[in-house]
């Protein structure tokens, strides 16, 4: 089992930043690629990013390139998101996720947060 707990959501004005981290404990940290994942009111969850075990590879959905940033401390079993730019339609819960392969589909993925929810306002 892999525990995730997010924070660092709130409410923020559009063209703002946010940092956003996950917390995981259990299995090892470093055995799993990590995601963030978001869903807003009324539609599917959908793929933010994604990192490797080892934080040497990183994947984005189109509409996040060059405004979001995920890293991740394996020393610290932490992942993090950077979020620049901010839009109101960034705004959702954000979902921090953990898988042992692939990247961008939720079916990847075995264990998931709570979720911390992200407002932007106009």
């Amino acid at each position: 089992q892999v525990q995730l707990v997010e924070s660092g959501g709130r409410l923020v004005q559009a063209g703002g930043s946010l940092r956003l981290s996950c917390a995981a404990s259990g299995r090892t940290f470093s055995d799993y690629n990590m995601g963030w994942f978001r869903q807003a009111p009324g539609k599917e969850r959908e793929f933010v990013t994604a990192i490797s075990r080892n934080g040497d590879k990183t994947y984005y959905a189109d509409s996040m390139k060059g405004r979001f940033t995920i890293s991740r401390d394996n020393a610290k079993n932490t992942v993090a998101l950077q979020m620049n730019s901010l839009k109101p339609e960034d705004t959702a819960v954000y979902y921090c996720a953990a898988a042992r392969w692939g990247w961008s589909l939720i079916t990847n993925y075995d264990y998931w947060g709570q979720g911390t929810q992200v407002t932007v306002s106009s």
